[in-house]
């Protein structure tokens, strides 16, 4: 079966399901982008932050795949928000890359930093030059999406944001779905503290599956867009394999019940960071 779609709303069409490589060492991520490509996989999330944007666009170009069958998302540094800087980083970015990116995201508001709605201004200024097809953000919060609403012209395609059974995230998400925006899960399996709970086991078993593929399978029956990172084939093959079963109503309920507030990653109301 193939990766479900959904829309952007400015039209673009999305892989509900790609590659995460987040903490993937840029010499092991060629390796692994090429063996998700085997796969089946045909998007990929990335970032300055991460340092292995090259590793994917090499990847891309090796595979011989037609690069508009591959849809690739990277995220603006958090120490390049300054108009210069920003325009920089962008043109490195699409350089490594080999090419325009299909999605750029401003990785996190750092409100004490400077004003994000500049940098959302700066954003709009690289898609309309032909940098990126599509601009979003992520981790935002409900008071910086509707900043970005009131003072702008356009309005994200996605909020990237930690989402999992423990931390659902769903007055967030509902925000998101009001205005169009899509929501973009990062840590979907909470980075693998989801993977002993007992009453995902119980639906595991039920199902036939693992719990990582319940989880992920109860991500997209959402609506969310999610990227699980591995850099073993196996286990890509594994996350890839989610599209011919379908959670019951009584299942999805159980793992609903699991929310407790649990955010495991950064308060992006508190979070400043800037690399050095």
């Amino acid at each position: 079966m193939s990766v479900p779609k959904l829309v952007l709303n400015n039209g673009v069409v999305i892989d509900q399901l790609g590659l995460g490589v987040f903490q993937i060492p840029p010499a092991e991520t060629k390796a692994a982008v090429l063996a998700a490509l085997e796969v089946g996989y045909r998007h990929f999330d990335t970032a300055q932050m991460y340092g292995n944007e090259r590793g994917v666009g090499e990847a891309i170009a090796e595979s011989g795949i037609p690069r508009d069958e591959i849809f690739v998302t990277s995220k603006l540094n958090n120490n390049s928000h300054e108009p210069d800087v920003a325009k920089a980083a962008t043109a490195r970015s699409v350089e490594a890359l080999g090419g325009p990116m299909d999605l750029y995201l401003i990785h996190w508001p750092m409100p004490a930093v400077g004003d994000f709605v500049d940098t959302w201004r700066l954003m709009e200024c690289f898609a309309a030059e032909g940098l990126t097809r599509t601009i979003g953000v992520s981790n935002f919060q409900i008071p910086h999406l509707q900043r970005v609403l009131d003072e702008t012209a356009t309005v994200p395609a996605v909020n990237q944001i930690e989402v999992h059974p423990y931390f659902q995230q769903d007055a967030l998400r509902a925000f998101g779905r009001e205005h169009g925006i899509v929501t973009q899960a990062w840590s979907p399996i909470a980075q693998g503290k989801v993977l002993g709970d007992a009453v995902l086991a119980a639906i595991a078993a039920e199902t036939g599956r693992t719990v990582a593929q319940v989880v992920l399978r109860w991500h997209l029956e959402r609506g969310d867009v999610i990227f699980p990172k591995s850099t073993r084939p196996e286990r890509m093959a594994e996350n890839f394999d989610i599209f011919d079963f379908a959670l019951t109503d009584d299942q999805t309920a159980r793992i609903t019940a699991l929310d407790a507030g649990l955010r495991g990653g950064p308060n992006p109301d508190e979070f400043n960071w800037i690399p050095d």
